[in-house]
């Protein structure tokens, strides 16, 4: 092969990579501390997650609003198998009394019913329960949950206490999230610097790619926090943790491509500078349309209603657009100074002519190209049989059952239903005028599924009352039972009754998500179908690639299900799971396609349809599989975490990016594309018979053409 002499032009000059890498010193300097401040502006409230038009979230604000705060809502349950003695029923009272002091309970206004004992004593003589609401003004759930527990220690040998409630549930999810960006963090350095160490089998060179992805990082994390203080984003710990997975997944990803080329062009510039500018003119092109798609597919989110969905979309997009820079800046600038010897031991030689080898990728090519129909078919068949997986459980997974080990919180549920059947829900809030606080406390008690409702204080010209459903939490029962309130409440005239709660927060999130979906879903396909469609000048190529990717996240998330539910026995799949991981899979699926299909065009041109798509897979197949390995596994962290939700999106994009690395990337695709032939490129010039260049040799139209694409 003949040495490329094409002018490299001024960014080969010698002071531009220290010219980069000081620019990238003083960012640093600017940006270090405002990341730190991060975790300081996340929050996990609804009413900051939720859209202001939601129900629960009117309730949430009044609630915030009125004298006295929000409250948090604790139930203590004590239990004995053999029933409770009278010390026990003395330990109860006394731990009532102390606490109510402790946290003094809003005082009843005149005219209220009197609700009775505060403790409350089972049918079956075996447990007893009361309730406190503590004021916000206290403390968040996190902060008080401990204390409280801690405070009821004092107690018979024998007696069982459960702290539970809507509040103790709030504060044990976050006791799951405290530290969780710092674990995320440290678990994904270890993981991709194990993966590069591996890959590239080099003492020194996988500290290199490690070094800029951590720079990307620092920067996407203080560029998060500046639009959470300037454009009022909501950003959520998962949001945070789901950042550094992405900063960290694609930034690998465009290292090892970068590399691959480099390494290519160091065999025929002797010059690293020069190599480097050539290593970018090839693999920039398709990295930045990789991180074009990602970044439009992200910015889709800002359609939805959800908060913290809508949020999820600058989020990310900051972390892939930092990601790209520094990986088209700072890494390729680091590589030029450190020079040839930072792939010691395997130093790619200057050579004025390269021997290419057919290696593995070359072997599969031909294997498929040999067999294009078995290939085709096998592969729709594997994506098939996952399919089947979606008839699984893919009902939504309740608050109770996110936990991977059950807490106190969500044992102490368990508890209360068994001995108190009428209090296992979680109470709902109304609130209404108190002129009409009677009638709506009526049709309230009339309504199909209620247990019972307990009228609260008026303050601020509102009422509240508390009510009691008879089904478990976050089922689809209870649901129907909040529905059936909303609508009974909604029809007491003058009352402006609104209803809400932590269930009817959860089933505000559930059905936002749904119509998220439907309109998110649509929208991100048009916009990626649209970048591949402009980044391959053709119609055919990017349908065929976009129908592949749905079939492979369908086949992800089937077999991702029969994995939950039949392996790890989840009792669902939470509701913001599908949606993020079709946009994950869906964009980053796409990713691969466009580094092979781009690939693919720019050999067509000199090549052929058939030869450049065996030609492209040969050259990419390796650095991609490589790509789709260190991206899996970083998503894959999150399966180290304690919670189902982040367990499930972890999984389900890690297998869904290997799927698309191993088999529809590296067996569908080429396959597909060898069927049909030069139309795959339709209506393209590349689609026409004359565009097939006869023994390798091209046209001038098609000299015109590369240097287009280049």
């Amino acid at each position: 092969m003949s040495v490329n002499v094409a002018p490299p032009g001024r960014l080969a000059g010698r002071w531009v990579p220290w010219l980069v890498i000081g620019l990238w010193v003083a960012l640093a300097v600017v940006m270090v501390p405002f990341s730190g401040k991060l975790s300081s502006v996340t929050t996990d409230k609804a009413v900051d997650t939720l859209p202001a038009s939601a129900e629960s979230t009117k309730v949430a604000v009044l609630e915030d609003s009125l004298p006295g705060g929000e409250d948090n809502t604790f139930a203590f349950v004590y239990h004995r198998a053999g029933g409770l003695t009278d010390a026990d029923r003395a330990t109860v009272e006394r731990h009532y009394d102390t606490l109510a002091k402790r946290y003094p309970p809003k005082t009843a206004t005149a005219g209220e019913e009197d609700d009775g004992p505060p403790t409350r004593l089972s049918t079956d003589g075996k447990a007893m329960v009361f309730t406190l609401d503590v004021s916000t003004t206290y403390g968040a759930p996190e902060a008080l949950v401990g204390p409280l527990r801690d405070a009821a220690k004092d107690r018979p040998a024998g007696l069982k206490l459960e702290v539970t409630g809507p509040a103790a549930i709030d504060g044990d999810m976050d006791e799951v999230f405290d530290g969780i960006d710092l674990q995320v963090l440290l678990t994904t350095v270890i993981v991709v610097t194990l993966l590069l160490i591996l890959t590239y089998r080099s003492p020194v060179l996988w500290f290199v790619p490690l070094v800029a992805v951590g720079a990307a990082a620092v920067t996407a994390m203080a560029t998060v926090y500046l639009l959470v203080k300037g454009f009022g984003i909501v950003v959520n710990d998962q949001n945070s943790a789901l950042l550094t997975i992405l900063v960290f997944g694609v930034g690998t990803d465009y290292a090892l491509l970068l590399i691959a080329r480099y390494r290519e062009t160091l065999h025929h510039h002797e010059n690293v500078r020069v190599a480097m500018v050539h290593a970018l003119r090839g693999a920039a092109p398709a990295i930045v349309a990789s991180a074009a798609t990602v970044v439009a597919g992200l910015l889709c989110l800002l359609a939805a209603d959800l908060n913290s969905t809508s949020g999820l979309g600058p989020i990310g997009a900051a972390g892939i657009l930092c990601a790209l820079v520094a990986m088209l800046t700072l890494f390729p600038a680091v590589l030029v100074v450190l020079g040839r010897r930072i792939f010691w031991p395997a130093i790619p030689r200057f050579s004025a002519s390269v021997v290419e080898k057919p290696g593995l990728w070359g072997r599969l090519g031909t294997a498929i190209n040999r067999r294009r129909w078995v290939a085709t078919l096998g592969s729709l068949g594997i994506l098939g049989v996952l399919v089947l997986g979606l008839s699984g459980n893919t009902g939504a997974l309740r608050e109770q059952d996110q936990f991977l080990n059950a807490p106190e919180s969500v044992t102490g549920f368990t508890v209360l239903r068994q001995h108190f059947p009428e209090l296992g829900g979680q109470p709902m809030t109304i609130y209404a005028r108190p002129a009409q606080q009677q009638r709506v406390l009526d049709v309230v008690k009339g309504t199909r599924g209620v247990a019972m409702a307990v009228p609260g204080q008026a303050s601020g010209g509102w009422t509240e009352i508390s009510v009691f459903p008879k089904n478990a939490p976050d089922t689809d029962a209870e649901y129907d039972t909040i529905k059936r309130v909303r609508t009974a409440v909604h029809a007491v005239d003058g009352a402006e009754a609104i209803v809400g709660g932590p269930s009817a927060e959860h089933l505000d999130t559930e059905v936002t998500t749904s119509r998220d979906e439907k309109l998110v879903i649509p929208l991100v396909l048009a916009v990626v179908l649209i970048i591949l469609g402009l980044l391959l000048r053709a119609i055919v190529a990017p349908l065929v690639l976009m129908a592949t990717v749905i079939i492979s996240f369908a086949a992800a998330f089937g077999g991702s299900v029969f994995v939950f539910d039949s392996i790890l026995g989840f009792q669902g799949v939470d509701y913001s799971v599908p949606l993020l991981a079709f946009l994950f899979l869906v964009a980053l699926g796409v990713d691969y396609n466009i580094f092979l299909a781009s690939r693919a065009r720019e050999e067509t041109v000199r090549l052929g349809t058939e030869e450049g798509m065996l030609k492209a897979l040969s050259a990419t197949g390796g650095v991609i599989t490589s790509a789709g390995l260190v991206l899996a596994a970083t998503f894959a962290v999150l399966v180290s975490l304690p919670l189902v939700m982040l367990i499930e999106v972890g999984f389900l994009v890690a297998f869904g990016v290997l799927l698309d690395a191993l088999l529809v990337r590296s067996v569908l695709v080429p396959a597909l594309t060898l069927l049909i032939g030069r139309r795959i490129w339709w209506p393209s010039r590349l689609s026409r018979p004359r565009a097939e260049p006869p023994n390798g040799r091209h046209s001038r139209a098609d000299d015109q053409e590369l240097t287009l694409h280049r």
